[in-house]
């Protein structure tokens, strides 16, 4: 079985739609749905929903997300969905965004990786480090 390993990058732009919140005791509890548009080696569509978290103590929250991606990625088409897991203590950020196993489809199948997101005040950008097996 032939691997194929390859490291994609590129920006991306989010909108986030408010479907429900709750508060008590400081700790409120969200969810949104996601709409992302990828650009650069991967050029695709991301659809999703996100449940987060912000607590009392400014600067610390949590997220959870499932995200299905779908377009091109290096020139193969096909579909895959990404799972975010991110916690804020005080401010320090720590996230793992991962391939969710045997999610890919058509020229995607059999993908798997990690992939890592920097917020910076001009944008978001995306590096998704990522192996096919059996590509191409």
């Amino acid at each position: 079985m032939t691997h194929y390993s390859m490291t994609a990058r590129g920006s991306f732009e989010v909108t986030m739609t408010p479907q429900a919140s709750n508060t008590h005791d400081g700790v409120t509890e969200s969810r949104v749905a996601l709409d992302k548009r990828y650009h650069g080696h991967l050029e695709a569509a991301g659809s999703g929903a996100m449940l987060s978290t912000t607590t009392a103590v400014k600067g610390s929250a949590g997220y959870v997300a499932m995200e299905r991606v779908s377009g091109t990625l290096h020139g193969r088409a096909g579909s895959f969905v990404l799972q975010h897991s991110g916690i804020m203590t005080r401010g320090t950020p720590q996230l793992i965004v991962t391939i969710v196993p045997d999610s890919g489809t058509g020229e995607l199948a059999g993908i798997s990786g990690e992939c890592g997101i920097t917020v910076t005040p001009s944008g978001h950008t995306y590096e998704l480090h990522y192996t096919l097996t059996g590509a191409r």
